[in-house]
């Protein structure tokens, strides 16, 4: 083979990620299998999941499903899982892929309605405190019945509708205009750079509290992370009877995470307290009242039709009609048949935010039914186990959190809720302790996982976006913004976990 062929293999392989990311993941396949065979089946175990956990902590340089999905083979071909068994790993958490496959599309569909509420809260609404507390509580609610991924996908909308609007006329165009490029500042003309920059930090501030506002919402329903939903199938808890065991820890949460977006605000500490500019308002108040004053009679009744379907949506939820994914679907349907959405290819736009990370779900499940076969996790689990009852759970609100600050919290939640139905199932523990240390996992990996933007999909995601280079909103200015929340957050679920439950 010659060398341009071998170069071209080289550059196509990850694309464009970094030379020495490639490197290490060649690295991590080639050693698997000689440490596999020749040392140590534990070892070889251990090893593939710290490399997996590797590529999630690595996302910004290469989407996870590609490296995490090349282990994932190799750890089948050479026998650490077998197929059968992550057939049945997968099977068992169904109901989360159904969830993630049409709850999110099925969201997709009321985009115009959260972008018009969102919209009507930042220009109807005078004070920023104010205006941070409702992205915050509004973010909370909507994750709470619907997905703090498909959320942040609509906070992210509107914040990119809004820069682009303002970018237009700051560079001289109309808010309508087509052709323009608002990710180049170069025709930004000078009396407006000053206030562009001012409206990079309001947007940037207002995108922070909206995500943690769907950690704070999120954690509280068996809907807003699909690790919820994987937890309740475990221990057979419905929408109510989940809210009402995590109340204790989520409900103190949530008041003291809305507590500190005030704080914050007030105090502008962290890079908080940025206002939105006087000239912004104006120009964003004249377009929306241009987009009032032309919108059809068609696109009135879609707005009706969607408010409509989050009701049911809410009360399908609440009453447990149907698995959580069904009911999305049945969003779907009502959504395309009433506002005539029949176009395959309209409604194929609906499913593309969701599957890459259902894709990814299912490697996750592979590195489970690894864990599981190669009994990596008894030891662990075993000695948490043999603490006092009384610290457990608090033991494993501590563990997941740090885990989950650095890896994802689906893949922690997974490994945890599992081995610990593992030791339920076998007699080890009482069933009202099984519920206490459910309880811990799902809020360890939940509130402290906000610290970074590799804990949580809605948090990478928004890293990830294309609103995150325009507002200037890099991995360290996340890290250092989300510091308050994870502090208090963290803190208060810990206390709610050994003092409340």
């Amino acid at each position: 083979m010659s060398n341009s062929n071998i170069s071209a293999i080289w550059d196509n392989f990850l694309g464009q990620s970094p030379d020495w990311y490639k490197k290490i993941i060649l690295a991590f396949l080639l050693i698997n299998p000689l440490v596999f065979f020749l040392l140590s089946n534990t070892l070889a175990g251990w090893l593939i999941v710290l490399e997996f956990i590797f590529t999630l902590a690595m996302a910004l340089k290469c989407y996870p499903l590609q490296p995490g999905g090349l282990l994932a083979i190799e750890a089948i071909v050479i026998g650490m899982t077998t197929p059968a068994g992550v057939r049945a790993e997968v099977f068992s958490q169904f109901p989360v892929i159904l969830l993630l496959m049409f709850m999110v599309a099925g969201i997709y569909f009321m985009k115009d309605l959260l972008l018009f509420t969102f919209t009507k809260i930042v220009l109807n609404v005078q004070s920023k405190t104010a205006v941070a507390f409702l992205f915050c509580i509004t973010s909370a609610v909507l994750s709470a019945f619907l997905d703090a991924l498909t959320v942040t996908a609509v906070i992210i909308s509107v914040t990119v509708g809004f820069y682009s609007v303002y970018h237009k006329v700051a560079s001289g165009g109309h808010f309508h205009q087509d052709d323009h490029d608002h990710t180049q500042d170069g025709t930004v003309e000078e009396h407006h750079a000053t206030d562009l920059e001012d409206f990079r930090a309001f947007l940037r501030t207002l995108l922070m509290h909206a995500a943690v506002g769907t950690a704070l919402g999120g954690v509280c329903t068996i809907v807003g992370e699909p690790q919820n939903l994987l937890i309740a199938g475990k221990l057979e808890w419905e929408f109510i009877e989940f809210f009402m065991r995590m109340a204790p820890v989520t409900i103190p949460v949530l008041f003291a995470g809305l507590a500190t977006c005030i704080v914050l605000e007030k105090t502008g500490w962290f890079g908080y307290g940025a206002t939105l500019p006087p000239s912004v308002r104006s120009i964003l108040e004249d377009f929306d009242r241009d987009e009032t004053e032309n919108r059809t009679k068609e696109e009135k009744m879609q707005l009706v039709v969607q408010a409509i379907s989050a009701g049911i949506l809410v009360i399908a939820l609440a009453f447990h009609w149907a698995e959580v994914g069904l009911i999305g679907l049945m969003i779907i349907v009502l959504q395309t048949a009433f506002n005539g959405v029949t176009d395959e290819h309209q409604i194929g736009r609906a499913f593309e935010e969701a599957l890459p990370f259902t894709s990814l779900l299912v490697v996750f499940f592979v590195m489970v039914s690894v864990i599981h076969d190669q009994h990596l996790f008894n030891p662990i689990i075993d000695y948490a186990l043999s603490l006092d009852l009384a610290v457990q759970p608090g033991v494993f609100y501590v563990a997941n959190g740090l885990l989950s600050m650095i890896s994802d919290n689906v893949f922690v939640a997974t490994v945890y809720i599992n081995e610990v139905q593992r030791v339920y199932l076998a007699n080890d523990i009482s069933r009202e302790h099984f519920e206490l240390l459910a309880i811990a996992i799902n809020t360890g990996t939940n509130l402290p996982s906000v610290a970074t933007p590799n804990g949580q999909a809605a948090f990478l995601f928004l890293l990830t976006s294309s609103i995150a280079p325009l507002v200037r909103l890099s991995y360290m200015r996340m890290v250092i913004m989300a510091i308050p929340y994870t502090i208090v957050m963290g803190v208060v679920g810990f206390v709610g976990i050994n003092w409340f439950l």
